[in-house]
């Protein structure tokens, strides 16, 4: 989609429609270029630009889901013999003090 730019030109600007607005559909991103007093290199410009954008937005993604996968597989994971066996006491402990606070004889 071609629209007017801003900038300094005069009559020139107001006449020439040279700025540029990419959109990816599936994605929803937009992107807008307005750098060159030419149609064409801000048309490239802008091509470049949504394409580092959608691969930046599907490296992001990727490593979500690598995040998820280990986040899951650590969730997963079973305690060990000795972390049970300090929470064990642990509990036991605490049961022990609460024991403690009931009424005397």
């Amino acid at each position: 989609m071609f629209s007017r730019s801003s900038g300094p030109g005069g009559q020139h600007v107001n006449k020439v429609s040279t700025a540029v607005t990419l959109r990816h559909i599936a994605t929803g991103l937009s992107v807008t270029v307005s750098d060159s007093r030419s149609q064409a290199m801000n048309r490239e410009t802008a091509r470049q630009r949504l394409m580092g954008k959608i691969q930046e937005a599907a490296e992001v993604k990727k490593l979500g889901q690598l995040a998820e996968v280990s986040r899951e597989r650590r969730r997963k994971a079973k305690r060990s013999r000795g972390t049970k066996a300090k929470l064990v006491e642990s509990k036991r402990r605490r049961s022990e003090t609460k024991k403690m606070r009931g009424k005397v004889g």
